[in-house]
């Protein structure tokens, strides 16, 4: 088989990597792929370019095409694969707007009874602002649209929440037209994913992203910072049960019933409170970075989850016990300016690490930085404490070099498993 992965960042490094085990393929592309995806065969269309990538798809007989991030998916690239009769696993059009529009994703599911925080809409930066003055902090400042994952402040100030609100409408996260303002809800955070087509729902195993800049969970959000599953201080069975019955089960079935069926990878953001999961968000693709430790838990090739799923059939999927935990090594200044362009310390990365590319470019022979998340490393191991000293022995003194990385991920795990 031939199959494409449409995408440039970590997330797309790991689909290729996985992909590239399946002995069935003959040849995994990816569109237009970056300087590490050496496993496959990056071909220089870029991810937003839909009529490219179907010629591609048709002239090189593509069997499957598998889609990473948002942007084509809220674009339509699935309407228009599945318009030529091309194989393609993701949401349409219509099915992305749970991830293209906050708005759209409350509504819906209010309709479905879906807890999450309560929240308002505004279409004017000055009714916003006045909600917020009477609403006070600390309160969460979302852009409705899709923002690169930058476009969420949780204001623990009044004058933060309303600097949000300006950056929101001002276009500091893209051509905006409204703003979602929710309640900030109090717990710990996680990730749940699941492969879905229509009703059905296979759930993944849980992880936890770090979204803050840097240790302590401090400094501006990011698209993420690192991650790891398993998620030892919780009953994960008995989470991703309540969380796949009160959240993700009536979120497809509600959308099966209004005519937008949804196929994919769906992500729920999830807040855990002391009345259960709450929704934070849905995206409607594989969560980044979560993606580089979930996928090297999955023992069962993905070909073999998506395409029985398609078929109707119920998938056997099969996860590895052992722990993953990632880091991202970052461009200095990231999340707001991020320095390109400086030569990356592969050769510094000790061997015991998966390395996914995520913001790399080749000039003139030598790797370098080309955004803001550099590198995804992960390591793997018996325990979340085996794993967690595992990837900063084997991650590079960046001390003195234009990058950093926090060095307190998985640290809750940690101390759970070190409790335990």
């Amino acid at each position: 088989m031939k199959v494409l992965v449409i995408g440039k960042g970590g997330r797309e490094h790991a689909l290729v990597w996985k992909l590239a085990q399946d002995e069935r393929i003959e040849t995994v592309y990816a569109a237009p792929g970056n300087a590490g995806m050496t496993q496959a065969t990056c071909v220089p269309i870029a991810e937003d370019a839909i009529d490219e990538l179907v010629t591609f798809a048709q002239d090189e007989q593509i069997d499957w095409t598998i889609v990473g991030p948002e942007g084509p998916l809220v674009l339509g690239v699935v309407n228009a694969f599945q318009a030529a009769g091309l194989q393609i696993f993701g949401p349409t059009r219509e099915a992305a707007a749970i991830e293209g529009s906050k708005q759209f994703a409350k509504e819906l599911m209010e309709r479905a009874g879906i807890p999450t925080a309560a929240h308002a809409v505004f279409t004017s930066a000055a009714d916003a602002e006045a909600y917020v003055r009477k609403a006070g902090a600390p309160i969460v400042i979302k852009a409705d649209g899709l923002a690169a994952g930058k476009g969420v402040t949780v204001a623990e100030t009044v004058d933060q929440a309303l600097a949000a609100i300006h950056d929101t409408f001002a276009g500091e996260y893209g051509q905006q037209s409204s703003v979602v303002i929710e309640e900030c809800l109090v717990g710990e955070e996680c990730s749940l994913m699941a492969f879905v087509h229509e009703e059905t729902v296979i759930p993944m195993v849980l992880s936890q992203d770090h979204k803050r800049a840097f240790d302590g969970d401090l400094g501006p959000n990011t698209g993420g910072m690192g991650a790891y599953s398993p998620l030892p201080q919780w009953d994960e069975a008995a989470l991703t049960t309540e969380a796949v019955d009160r959240i993700i089960q009536p979120l497809v079935d509600q959308m099966a019933s209004e005519g937008i069926p949804f196929t994919g990878f769906l992500y729920a953001g999830l807040m855990l409170t002391k009345q259960g999961p709450f929704v934070i968000e849905f995206n409607a693709r594989f969560g980044d970075p979560e993606t580089e430790v979930i996928l090297p838990r999955l023992e069962t090739p993905l070909l073999d989850v998506i395409m029985p799923l398609i078929d109707g059939q119920i998938p056997e999927v099969v996860w590895t016990d052992q722990a993953a935990v990632g880091v991202v090594v970052a461009a200095e200044g990231y999340p707001e300016a991020p320095k390109t362009g400086q030569a990356i310390p592969l050769d510094q990365i000790g061997d015991g690490l998966l390395v996914f590319h995520a913001g790399t470019a080749e000039r003139d022979d030598q790797l370098v930085s080309a955004g803001g998340r550099v590198l995804v490393c992960v390591s793997r191991a018996e325990t979340i404490e085996q794993a967690v000293e595992q990837v900063y022995a084997n991650l590079p003194d960046v001390t003195d070099q234009p990058f950093f990385y926090r060095t307190d991920i998985a640290q809750k795990a940690f101390r759970a498993s070190h409790e335990s």
